[in-house]
């Protein structure tokens, strides 16, 4: 069963910087289109950022994290990262990874990300 593990979350201010990762064990991780995800307090979880299986396709991000927001990935570590960029407390979040167009997976622990002064 794949095992999705998030880290990186934290406080930060308004105009802040993260950079989170997530690390995909039990699969072929090269073989996948993968996503971030976000779901705030009582909203549903939604797609913000996804790269394709090489990160060699245009990237997809969501309007509201666009030019702030960059998905990459290192196949060789089987990891995903998202650097967020000049956050907003609109961005307070629990983060999570999963394939892109079809998060089957069984989710992970996510990792919050607090966006506060």
């Amino acid at each position: 069963q794949v095992q999705l593990v998030e880290s990186g979350g934290g406080l930060v201010q308004p105009g802040g910087s993260l950079r989170l990762s997530c690390v995909a064990s039990r699969i072929t991780f090269s073989l996948y289109h993968m996503g971030w995800y976000r779901q705030a307090p009582g909203k549903q979880r939604e797609l913000v950022a996804g790269i394709s299986y090489n990160g060699k396709d245009i990237n997809y991000y969501d309007d509201s994290v666009k030019g702030r927001f960059a998905i990459s990935r290192d196949n060789s570590r089987n990891t995903v990262f998202l650097q967020m960029n000049n956050l907003k407390p609109e961005d307070t979040a629990v983060y999570y990874c999963n394939k892109r167009d079809n998060p089957e997976w069984t989710w992970g622990q996510g990792t919050q990300v607090t966006v506060s002064s």
